[in-house]
């Protein structure tokens, strides 16, 4: 059986803080912080860099910060996933690389730019993640697709050219609609996924949706993941809210227990299993991580 590594998609979240409730009183700095997390899990999922480009340096004291044996899983830049990205989020000197009809833009598209920026960016991501790669700690990159990203010959090779602008990492591919798993597409979306040797990022999230993907647990590649959203069906698609709002739900014990025997199957069919709590609203995600990871044990 591979190794089952168990953590939530946030140590950073202002709500996790605020409450009070898993940072003891001296982890008052990102540092310590981050090492106090690290002697509680195994694996952590970075969230900021969905958000704003990696970055080398920092990189660089995560892998001090933690010990050897530690992993981080990367969530890639939300402009490489197709999602608008704001132009702040973009690095100052690309910014003013950019045409003025699109620099005067509030959120820009990765097709709204020039093609060498667009390739600048990608060599800046996969270089700013190489400290935790040549240290060992670097899990997969994850790219979560929006719900706009439906199944199709054009998605698939973009899938693929992700895949080759970062040839040395592992990256995972999360969907958000649920055509990718439904009776015309399901075996289609797996046979691709191993065939480029991809893990499917399995998810327990609410369902009813458009943009729920069903809880199918299937091992794509040597990596698995699972990825808890909570089952909030009134802030899964509501707008004007915060991540930490909408998935603001505690798994209960009896619902953990149903993944139990998916997570063990997952992990005898590959060499790591992650299991990612991301319902990160206070303490919630890290009180589900400790209890699954107990019952798993």
């Amino acid at each position: 059986m591979g190794a089952i590594l168990v953590g939530t998609s946030s140590w950073t979240d202002p709500t996790l803080i605020r409450s009070g409730r898993f940072y003891p009183a001296f982890a008052k700095s990102a540092e310590a912080r981050l090492q106090f997390y690290a002697s509680q899990f195994p694996l952590v999922e970075v969230d900021s860099t969905y958000y704003a480009m990696a970055n080398e340096a920092t990189a660089k004291l995560w892998v001090q910060r933690t010990g050897g044996d530690f992993t981080f899983d990367i969530k890639t830049f939300r402009l490489f996933t197709l999602h608008p990205t704001p132009l702040a989020a973009l690095p100052r000197d690309v910014r003013e690389a950019l045409p003025k009809d699109v620099a005067q833009k509030k959120n820009i598209y990765q097709k709204d730019m020039p093609s060498e920026l667009v390739s600048e960016l990608w060599t800046r991501f996969e270089r700013a993640l190489l400290p935790l790669d040549s240290a060992g700690k670097l899990g997969v990159v994850l790219f979560q697709f929006p719900p706009w990203f439906y199944p199709g010959n054009e998605q698939r090779e973009y899938i693929q050219s992700c895949q080759a602008r970062l040839p040395q990492y592992r990256i995972a591919v999360e969907f958000r609609h649920s055509s990718w798993a439904n009776e015309k597409n399901r075996e289609r979306t797996l046979s691709f996924l191993r065939d480029n040797n991809l893990p499917l990022v399995c998810v327990d999230e609410p369902q009813g949706f458009k943009s729920s993907m069903p809880p199918i647990t299937e091992a794509t590649s040597d990596v698995s993941l699972v990825r808890f959203h909570g089952r909030n069906r009134e802030t899964w698609e509501k707008q004007g809210i915060g991540p930490a709002e909408r998935f603001n739900y505690l798994y209960s014990e009896e619902e953990l227990r149903e993944w139990l025997p998916k997570i063990r199957d997952l992990a005898e069919k590959t060499k790591q299993c992650h299991v990612l709590f991301n319902n990160c609203y206070e303490d919630k995600a890290v009180t589900n991580a400790k209890k699954i990871a107990l019952m798993l044990n």
